[in-house]
């Protein structure tokens, strides 16, 4: 089939390797512009747009899939299908139809559970032991869609969202290919999604990152998982200075600090929670690099006691605190 793809950032790229391998055709990729990143702020292509330049593809960057010019593109190229991975923009309904069998959208869940654009953060902050990937076809609803294929994947216990997305992205494309082969050969036909197990995993925000000491320490290591490597879980410094945190070790042994407070031994670093401790991994100093926690709070010098995430001990004062688990929104 004459393919074109639709991706962004590096999580697409095993996908469109995937695809570069298979019997299919891929005229063409569609990607978000240029956007400044790093230090310098410089204009950077997408991860997608800089492959698919390498291998002499075609790149369509709109700024909106409603361009005129850009939809008349697409017409002239014809495709049979355009396979679309983490693309980061709506499709306009009046083209969902162009190509003979779709869009083919692979979502990293298992629908019609963590619908939205960080289904795979949410599954791990929710504590959730499996997911997957799903292959559906694009309509105009929130990934809500037929399905045509599924795969599982356990979340193991040290998980980041990082990590797992890393092991769904390899093991997605193959189903994203096996997908289009079956629909090139007519032999696959796509399901209705349940009604029932339907949750949402919208966008987090940098707000959503914000570690709550006074959840218990499970929700805590969850949260602070799901959200590594982005958007990175933090806290606030008695200061008011953010301090980035990686993963957490429970300490379940300690059960004598009350949330947010910390405590610094000669090898690790201890924060209360609502349960009991968890032991700080790595930490990201505002204006700093990445370091050990035990490195971070010697240099500190910190006069103890200190109380981290004041705004935590303010929502519980207020009765306005989260609930300590992730689940569905409506």
């Amino acid at each position: 089939m004459r393919l074109i793809f639709a991706g962004t950032p590096a999580v697409a790229l095993p996908s469109l390797e995937a695809l570069l391998a298979s019997r299919h055709e891929v005229v063409a990729v569609i990607t978000r512009p240029a956007a400044r990143a790093g230090r310098g702020r410089s204009l950077r292509p997408s991860p997608v747009a800089e492959r698919a330049v390498a291998e002499g593809i075609e790149v369509l960057t709109p700024a909106s899939p409603r361009e005129l010019d850009f939809q008349a593109r697409l017409r002239e190229l014809a495709p049979d299908a355009v396979p679309v991975v983490a693309y980061g923009a709506l499709v306009p309904a009046e083209l969902l139809s162009l190509p003979a069998h779709g869009w083919i959208n692979l979502h990293f869940s298992v629908l019609p559970a963590w619908r939205g654009a960080a289904p795979v953060q949410y599954a791990v902050m929710a504590g959730d032991e499996v997911t997957g990937a799903s292959t559906f076809l694009l309509e105009k609803g929130l990934d809500t869609g037929p399905v045509f294929g599924t795969l599982t994947e356990t979340i193991r216990q040290r998980d980041t969202a990082g990590d797992l997305l890393e092991r769904l992205s390899v093991a997605g494309a193959e189903l994203l290919v096996r997908t289009l082969d079956a629909l090139e050969e007519g032999i696959l036909t796509p399901v209705p999604q349940p009604t029932d197990g339907i949750s949402l995993a919208p966008s987090l925000t940098v707000e959503d990152a914000r570690v709550r000491w006074t959840h218990p320490a499970l929700a805590v290591d969850r949260r602070i998982r799901g959200c590594t490597p982005a958007p990175g879980a933090w806290t606030s410094l008695p200061d008011g200075a953010r301090l980035g945190l990686g993963p957490v070790a429970l300490a379940p042994e300690v059960v004598d600090l009350a949330p947010g407070e910390l405590r610094v031994g000669r090898r690790d670093v201890l924060v209360g929670t609502a349960s009991h401790a968890v032991r700080l991994g790595e930490v990201r100093p505002a204006g700093k690099k990445t370091m050990d926690a035990a490195d971070w709070a010697r240099g500190a010098r910190l006069t103890e006691p200190v109380l981290l995430g004041s705004t935590d001990r303010a929502d519980a004062a207020a009765g306005s605190g989260d609930d300590a688990g992730v689940g569905a929104q409506a």
